[in-house]
């Protein structure tokens, strides 16, 4: 059996998920847990961030409800309204981090939610990448150069895949796999004595 975490980097709500996440983690290190994108903006999706006119409360909601960082870069970006968020480019990037370091997938996605909702970096922009790997103590250059490889493309597309073939309709959503067996643990917000409880009864 193993984990399945289906997020999305430019998702506030997957944000939140992190604490439940790393504290689940950190209870069943017997349990493998896999990081999959899962495509939240693309398409006619990619649109500018002021667009979004529920972002700020949603984001006042996740914080309050989970603890979840929500840093002075960001909110500037918000106020500004012309970022465009685009999943696509932000899949490359966990590709790429999850290339470099498979064992740390949880760990990474994690900082690069970070990395754009406390420092407000762009999950399309190179720099962020490096200043991620850098971080984390990866080789920059080879996760730039992931990052930017038409084999990123390629696997952004299969975790897009992969998520709605786990009936996934919206972010993150958290389900035990095994075998052909799939079972829903979390959905949009859950606490981990929540999910131990669901793990335990499946």
């Amino acid at each position: 059996m193993k984990l399945v975490y289906v997020f999305d980097a430019y998702c506030g709500w997957s944000h939140g998920f992190t604490a439940t996440l790393r504290e689940i983690t950190s209870r069943h290190p017997e349990l493998p847990v896999e990081v999959v994108s899962g495509g939240l903006f693309t398409g006619p999706g990619r649109v500018p961030i002021r667009e979004f006119g529920h972002v700020q409360g949603a984001n006042a909601a996740i914080a309050e409800l989970t603890g979840a960082e929500f840093g002075q870069a960001y909110e500037e970006l918000i106020a500004d309204g012309s970022f465009v968020m685009d999943s696509e480019a932000a899949a490359r990037g966990v590709a790429a981090v999850r290339q470099a370091a498979p064992d740390r997938a949880v760990e990474l996605a994690a900082a690069l939610q970070r990395a754009f909702y406390v420092d407000g970096l762009s999950l399309s922009e190179t720099a962020t990448y490096r200043t991620v790997a850098r971080a984390a103590g990866l080789d920059a250059d080879a996760v730039v150069a992931a990052f930017e490889a038409p084999e990123a493309q390629t696997a952004a597309h299969a975790d897009f895949r992969r998520a709605a073939r786990f009936g996934v309709t919206g972010f993150p959503t958290l389900p035990a796999v095994d075998g052909d067996s799939v079972t829903p643990l979390a959905h949009g917000h859950a606490t981990a004595d929540e999910v131990d409880e669901r793990l335990a009864a499946h």
